[in-house]
């Protein structure tokens, strides 16, 4: 559906006709100003008008309607075409998703499509109707506006994620150790998050490049150092992400040895009860046989003296245990 539509001249919104098809020929006919229509999970049936009229590519609607895409930038005749991936971080459940967002730019329009709930298009539209002086640039105005906001709560995000990274570095490191098995399941859960994020911010950076660069239509040259600007902040964003992800794996790493140490210790314990054990056993198994030719049974001493001996015994190998540490 059209969540809103509204024609800009001189960075100011005005009135115009209610229909955007006379809107847009409104906007171009006046030479300074622009016509921005944003729409929200369109069907195919209510993109068909906005297609006709704005002669949008038959390929840039499919990706719109379907969505599902990469970041990217496609440049056709008479428009460009550019996917973002927002994204959204769950406090609640330190869990990170993602929604899509494409903008078309061309002459004297902008056309926003909005899958889910987290694209900050109303901010960005309030925002720019508050400083008429950058929106006065035109379309590309609107688009360095939604990308630098996108980028920048990349930013925020990867800080949370970078909180929630310290954390898990305290459980897994905490003497206590914690469960071993939730511990693992934590640190897999993490990764998957930290790459959903890297899907969304990777891709981006060719896009942002190219706009930063010459040769891009419907793109004045003024703006190339805005967004030069976001491409920094982005290359920024993944050096982070990248760390993470490093650092997820080292985590991992580290965890998995730590459980190896203590199944060694384990096995060390057991095996040095059991070497105790093995002792008291196999002098009663001795003793336990039925002859009746056999060396001190009939002695009065024996039986204090058996006992002793395998106490002794138990006693010693408890005392090598201990000074090797298996114990």
């Amino acid at each position: 559906m059209i969540v809103d539509c509204a024609i800009y001249q001189d960075g100011r919104r005005t009135d115009g006709p209610a229909d955007f098809s006379d809107a847009l020929d409104e906007a171009r006919k006046s030479g300074d100003a622009f016509l921005w229509i944003g729409l929200h999970e369109p069907t195919e049936r209510e993109f068909d008008l906005v297609r006709h009229e704005f002669g949008l590519h038959p390929l840039a609607i499919e990706d719109a309607l379907r969505a599902h895409q990469r970041p990217k930038l496609e440049v056709y005749d008479d428009s460009l075409f550019a996917v973002l991936k927002p994204v959204v971080y769950e406090s609640s459940s330190d869990t990170v998703s993602t929604d899509e967002l494409m903008v078309f730019i061309g002459d004297s329009f902008v056309v926003t499509v909005r899958h889910g709930d987290s694209a900050p298009l109303a901010d960005v539209r309030s925002r720019l109707e508050a400083d008429p002086q950058i929106l006065a640039h035109g379309p590309t105005a609107v688009l360095y506006a939604i990308s630098d906001a996108v980028v920048d709560h990349y930013i925020d995000v990867a800080g949370e994620l970078q909180v929630d990274l310290e954390e898990l570095e305290t459980e897994v490191f905490a003497p206590s150790g914690g469960d071993s098995s939730n511990t693992a399941a934590s640190i897999y859960t993490f990764k998957r998050q930290v790459l959903e994020f890297r899907r969304a911010t990777g891709p981006l950076t060719a896009p942002m490049t190219r706009l930063a660069g010459a040769g891009v239509p419907f793109v004045h040259q003024e703006a190339r150092p805005f967004f030069r600007d976001v491409a920094d902040h982005l290359t920024r964003v993944n050096e982070q992400v990248e760390g993470l992800d490093r650092l997820l794996s080292d985590i991992l790493s580290a965890h998995l040895a730590q459980m190896g140490v203590r199944q060694n210790d384990d096995m060390r314990k057991i095996s040095a009860w059991a070497a105790m054990a093995a002792v008291p056993t196999m002098v009663a198994g001795i003793y336990g046989m039925n002859f009746d030719h056999m060396p001190e049974l009939h002695w009065t001493w024996t039986y204090p003296a058996v006992v002793l001996f395998m106490a002794l015994a138990v006693f010693g190998l408890h005392r090598q245990f201990k000074r090797r540490g298996w114990l």
